[in-house]
C-alpha cells in the first residue's frame, strides 16, 4: 500500500476544534490514538490526541485547548464506532484527564490477539499487512516538548492514518474464525471498565513490601527515602526513576551510609550525591529511627478458592492451545476471580455470573462447571 498523505491538520484553536468535531460528528468510524509523556513527568497527561476521519488526519493539542469536552459526544456516541489499537491504556488516561465515557470500540490489537496473532503491535500488523514502516523510535519521545519534529508528527498521523484499512481487514478474519463476537464482547466490556489503572508515578515504598529479602528496619528506611523522592520528582516534575534508581534505595538501606563519602557505594553519582547527598543522609538517619512500618499482608483465599483458580487456570491454558490464543482470550481475568470465588452452581447462574461475555459463556460454560465440580455439568 503506498499513497500521498497530505499533511495532517494541527488543532490547536477552537475554531479548528470545533471544525475538526463536526467532521467527526458526521463519521460512521473514526481512529483515535493518544500520546503522553510518562517517562518524562512526575503526573503524566496526554500532550496530544490523534484521529482521523476518511477524509482528514487531526493532531489535536491539549496543551494549548485545555476544554475538550466538544469531543465527549462522539466518544460516548453509539453509532460511531471508535477505532483504537491497544485502547486499553488510552481509554485510562481518556478518562482521567477529560473524563470521557466511550460506547463502540473496535481495537484492532484485541481483535490480533482473539485471532491468535503471537505479534500484535500496530507496527508489526501495518509491516505484515500493508508493508508499511513506522519508526517506533517516537514511542518514548517528550510529547510535551512543543514544537514536535516533523518526525514526531508523521509517527503520530500514522498511528491512526491505517487504523480503518486494519480493521476491516481484522473483522473479516474475525468472521471466518467465528470469532467476531468474542472480540465484540470485549470491545463492549472495555467501555464498561472505570478502573482507574493509571501508572502511579511516585509509588510509595508499599511496593517493596512484598520483597523478602527486606527487613522491616529496611522497608522503613526506604519509605523515608520514597516520601523525599516522590517530593522531589514532583518539584522537578520528572518520573521518581529519574531522580534516584529504586535499586540504589535497596542499596541504601541495607548498607547505610553514615557520610557523603559512603554514598558512592550505593550506586550515586558524583551529581546526585551534590544535589541531594544530605537529604538522603537525614532520611536514611530519619528511617533508622523512626517506628517500623507494617507489611500489608495480602488477603489469602481459603483453600477451595485457590484450588478452583489453579483448575480453571489450567483448563483455559489447555484450550488457548488447543485455539492457538492466549489463555485470556478463552477467559478473560476478571471472571477467574468470579468464578473461583463465587462458583456457580447451574448454567444459568455461570450465565449471569458472565453477562458481558455470552458468547463465552455458551462456548465454555459446561467444560467450566465440570473443572469447578459441579454435578451434571453435562
Amino acid at each position: 500500500m503506498s499513497e500521498f498523505l497530505s499533511p495532517p491538520i494541527w488543532v490547536n484553536t477552537i475554531q479548528s476544534l470545533v471544525n475538526m468535531a463536526q467532521d467527526l460528528a458526521a463519521q460512521p468510524r473514526v481512529a483515535v490514538d493518544t500520546e503522553s509523556n510518562s517517562l518524562h513527568a512526575f503526573r503524566e497527561q496526554v500532550c496530544l490526541l490523534q484521529f482521523s476521519s476518511r477524509k482528514a488526519d487531526y493532531l489535536v493539542d491539549p496543551l494549548v485547548l485545555k476544554d475538550l469536552s466538544l469531543l465527549a459526544p462522539i466518544f460516548a456516541n453509539p453509532k460511531i464506532e471508535k477505532i483504537f489499537h491497544a485502547a486499553e491504556y488510552d481509554l485510562i488516561c481518556l478518562r482521567r484527564d477529560f473524563g470521557f465515557s466511550f460506547s463502540n470500540l473496535f481495537d484492532t490489537m484485541q481483535a490480533a490477539r482473539v485471532l491468535g496473532y503471537p505479534a500484535v503491535g500496530l507496527d508489526r500488523l501495518l509491516g505484515d499487512k500493508f508493508g508499511i514502516v513506522i519508526d517506533k523510535r517516537h514511542q518514548k519521545a517528550n510529547w510535551a516538548a512543543r514544537p514536535l519534529s516533523k518526525d514526531q508528527i508523521h509517527y503520530a498521523r500514522l498511528d491512526t492514518h491505517y487504523l480503518f484499512d486494519l480493521r476491516d481487514v481484522l473483522e473479516q478474519e474475525l468472521r471466518e474464525k467465528e470469532r467476531l463476537v468474542f472480540a465484540l464482547e470485549d470491545f463492549s466490556r472495555a467501555c464498561l471498565t472505570d478502573e482507574q489503572k493509571q501508572k502511579s508515578n511516585g509509588a510509595s515504598w508499599e511496593r517493596f513490601s512484598a520483597r523478602k529479602d527486606l527487613s522491616l528496619r529496611e522497608l522503613t528506611v526506604i519509605s523515608h527515602l520514597c516520601k523525599w523522592r516522590d517530593k522531589e520528582a514532583e518539584k522537578l516534575n520528572r518520573p521518581p526513576y529519574k531522580v534516584v534508581m529504586d535499586d540504589v534505595f535497596v542499596a541504601l538501606a541495607k548498607n547505610p551510609p553514615e557520610q557523603r563519602v559512603d554514598l558512592s557505594a550505593a550506586g550515586l553519582s558524583e551529581k546526585q550525591i551534590k544535589l541531594w547527598g544530605d537529604q538522603l543522609l537525614s532520611a536514611i538517619r530519619l528511617g533508622a529511627e523512626s517506628p517500623l512500618v507494617e507489611r500489608k499482608q495480602a488477603e489469602r483465599k481459603n483453600d477451595a478458592v485457590l484450588r478452583r483458580l489453579e483448575k480453571l487456570k489450567a483448563w483455559r491454558k489447555n484450550v488457548g492451545l488447543e485455539m492457538k490464543v492466549e489463555s485470556d482470550i478463552i477467559l478473560p481475568k476478571p471472571y477467574l476471580g468470579v468464578l473461583s470465588e463465587n462458583p456457580p452452581k447451574s448454567l444459568d447462574e455461570l450465565r449471569d455470573l458472565m453477562k458481558d461475555t455470552p458468547s463465552r459463556a455458551d462456548m465454555f460454560g459446561p467444560q467450566i462447571l465440570k473443572v469447578l465440580g459441579v454435578k451434571h455439568a453435562n
